[in-house]
């Protein structure tokens, strides 16, 4: 057998995003020579995944079940529905600890040039979901770009009768003003609250 299997381990390891050929020799030696075990379970959790994670029947986020564990979750607000892009936006907004709602994962975001639709994303499922479900709010939390910008018209110019809100973007915790760039400062002032009602 003439095949350099370290190698083909390496250049497997690339396809990782962020990861280049130097971080990939280190994951590989490190794998094959000081931690074998890992490397087993690492390849068997690798293979049980690709098996067995789908689609959510009713968000479409990743899971190993028929529903994942936000839809199978009674005790979550069915009342509010938060609209994202991918799978890894549910990660981050789940890691605030700060949303007890729902979620519709569209996977992706409008773009005519590169061919992405309504029927892609599955917004006429969405608007059929919020419709049976008797959902009071949806929250739009698609990226803050061209394309999100207008996925996010779209869904809300076909949504009748229910509260639509947009996530705010501004000023990160911590961040002083004069070294956040101009089209930040504009939306934080664009989606600024009130503070006080007299």
């Amino acid at each position: 057998m003439n095949q350099d299997l370290l190698n083909d381990l390496i250049n497997a390891l690339t396809i990782l995003p962020g990861v280049g050929k130097k971080s990939a020799q280190r994951m590989a030696l490190y794998l094959l020579d000081k931690n074998k075990d890992g490397a087993s379970i690492l390849a068997k959790t690798m293979l049980e995944a690709l098996e067995n994670v789908n689609r959510c029947k009713r968000c479409r986020m990743l899971t190993s079940n028929d529903y994942c564990k936000v839809c199978a979750d009674t005790s979550r607000d069915s009342d509010s529905v938060c609209v994202v892009e991918s799978p890894s936006d549910v990660l981050a907004i789940e890691s605030t600890g700060g949303f007890r709602g729902k979620y519709f994962v569209l996977l992706g975001r409008l773009s005519p040039i590169e061919g992405v639709s309504p029927e892609d994303l599955g917004i006429d499922n969405f608007l059929n979901l919020i419709k049976t479900e008797k959902v009071k709010e949806v929250i739009l939390a698609t990226s803050s770009t061209v394309e999100g910008d207008a996925t996010a018209m779209f869904i809300k110019d076909h949504i009748e009768n229910i509260k639509v809100s947009r996530i705010s973007y501004g000023i990160p915790i911590g961040g002083e003003l004069e070294y956040v760039d101009g089209n930040t400062i504009a939306r934080a002032i664009q989606g600024r609250t009130v503070v006080n009602v007299d």
